[in-house]
């Protein structure tokens, strides 16, 4: 039997390929024909006026700056918020000589603001810079409008235990790591916060999974920063017991802006009070976190 030996049959394609000008018009065909497919699955609020301007601008681009995104956080320098926590006719914590936890983190919180602001590529801003109240919504509301970098809450609160002394940081989590976080929450927590990420897109579904995408890179990049910081604070001043932990704190919601809540100490324990109501001592852990917090708002955490 003979071998068998396919007959080469010319087609209009081959015919196309022979010829230079098709040629070149099948390959633009092949870059562009993607492109459109691809525009097909946009919301429709997203063409601009029909299939032919979009068509045509595919084919002839322009160099048009982009319009920034509301979840685009902005450009060096980075921006961090800080919030002392209680303040006005909220106190705080109360020691047993009658130190108040208010009191405390306003003066941490302006000295880290003072030793920050004087570092290029960085710009601090606080919740109140005085003896004023300010509910948790409007706490959380001072970081997403002036679309902070990062939120830190700072507080010096009562421990369950009273044995319980050391600094400890403190993400968003609706499952408290433990009995003592959530506790520490739950006494933190007078207001709920609502929060809620400026999506414009029309379609319901989808605007859902870009907010679950931004809230979730959001938690991701708060864990990171609170461990980098216990290991950077951790060589330089005493830390509670599993001081990486988590809980359900109103303050730490926003679902745009990286948010930690961290506790210099607890004025229900004599040792940290002792440490705490020394203005030397404040300056010395302000400027370690004030130092730790810097090094980490210029990593590749925040791009």
């Amino acid at each position: 039997m003979d071998d068998f030996e396919p007959r080469h049959t010319t087609t209009k394609l081959d015919a196309a390929v022979d010829d230079p000008k098709r040629r070149d018009f099948l390959r633009l065909g092949f870059s562009v024909l993607p492109c459109v497919s691809l525009s097909l699955l946009l919301p429709r609020s997203l063409w601009a006026a029909g299939t032919g301007t979009v068509t045509a601008s595919l084919l002839a681009p322009k160099l048009v700056a982009p319009a920034p995104s509301p979840l685009s956080k902005p450009k060096p320098p980075r921006l961090l918020m800080i919030d002392p926590g209680h303040g006005g006719h909220d106190p705080g914590a109360i020691s047993l000589s009658g130190v108040q936890e208010k009191d405390i983190t306003l003066d941490i919180a302006a000295r880290m603001a003072k030793l920050m602001a004087a570092e290029q590529g960085l710009r601090v801003g606080m919740t109140r810079q005085n003896d004023s109240f300010l509910s948790l919504a409007d706490r959380v509301n001072c970081g997403k409008e002036a679309r902070a970098d990062l939120f830190v809450s700072i507080h010096a609160d009562s421990a369950p235990n009273h044995k319980a002394r050391g600094l400890s940081a403190y993400t968003l989590s609706q499952k408290a790591s433990d009995q003592f976080a959530s506790l520490l929450a739950d006494k933190e927590n007078h207001a709920d916060v609502i929060g809620g990420v400026n999506i414009p897109v029309e379609d319901k579904d989808v605007a859902a999974i870009l907010f679950d995408l931004a809230a979730r890179r959001t938690r991701n990049t708060a864990q990171r920063v609170k461990v980098g910081f216990i290991k950077g604070m951790g060589r330089r001043w005493t830390l509670l017991e599993q001081p990486m932990r988590a809980a359900n704190f109103a303050v730490l919601r926003s679902p745009e802006v990286p948010s930690l809540l961290i506790e210099t100490g607890f004025l229900s324990n004599r040792e940290d009070e002792a440490i705490l109501i020394k203005p030397h001592k404040r300056q010395k852990i302000a400027a370690l976190m004030a130092k730790e917090l810097s090094f980490l708002l210029r990593s590749s955490l925040f791009g």
